[in-house]
């Protein structure tokens, strides 16, 4: 287990990124921030994710000094279309549906930010992914459990449903669920 001079938190809601820390045995609390997470014209996956990401940290830091903090911003980018969370659930299945049978990319920015010394480490993941073709019906059935409202692209790998709409994936499976935990650890080594 890595170990902190400083107290680590997750600032983030998430009970995915937070079950994920959890699973490599680390010690950290959580707190939210809220922040405006819309996407910019003509902004770059790979830009929106590091700058929600750092605007995520930007509130994190006023809220708790001497700290090690993490934030992290997931989208999901289909034919150059980026797929925020559904706004209700007519839009999961419009979401749904237009990632039926087709490749897309899952991005995942984060900050790592010791408020202490101010060393500040923000950087990305990718991941592709593969859906099979679905039907109307396994959508429905799908968005009735709630799963799909909090999230980016409107599914959850770990989640039974999206277990069985993933045909494969191409990258990290961690950045899918919501942080890419091998370059997580790694960086977070560096604050130890």
């Amino acid at each position: 287990m890595i170990s902190f001079e400083l107290p680590l938190y997750l600032a983030s809601q998430s009970p995915r990124r937070k079950k994920l820390l959890q699973q490599i045995n680390l010690e950290f609390k959580t707190f939210s921030v809220d922040i405006n997470e819309d996407i910019l014209e003509n902004e770059l996956p790979v830009e929106a994710v590091k700058r929600l990401a750092s605007e995520k940290m930007q509130a994190a830091e006023k809220l708790t000094p001497k700290a090690i903090i993490i934030t992290a911003d997931t989208i999901v980018v289909l034919d150059n279309e980026i797929l925020g969370k559904p706004k209700d659930e007519e839009d999961a299945f419009i979401l749904l549906k237009k990632l039926s049978g087709k490749a897309h990319t899952v991005y995942t920015g984060f900050s790592i930010k010791n408020t202490f010394t101010g060393k500040t480490i923000t950087d990305y993941e990718t991941t592709q992914v593969k859906f099979r073709k679905l039907s109307d019906y396994e959508i429905k059935e799908y968005i009735k459990t709630g799963s799909p409202m909090d999230k980016a692209g409107a599914y959850g790998i770990q989640d039974d449903f999206g277990a069985v709409f993933v045909e494969k994936i191409d990258g990290c499976y961690y950045n899918v669920v919501g942080l890419p935990l091998a370059k997580i650890y790694k960086y977070l080594m560096e604050f130890s």
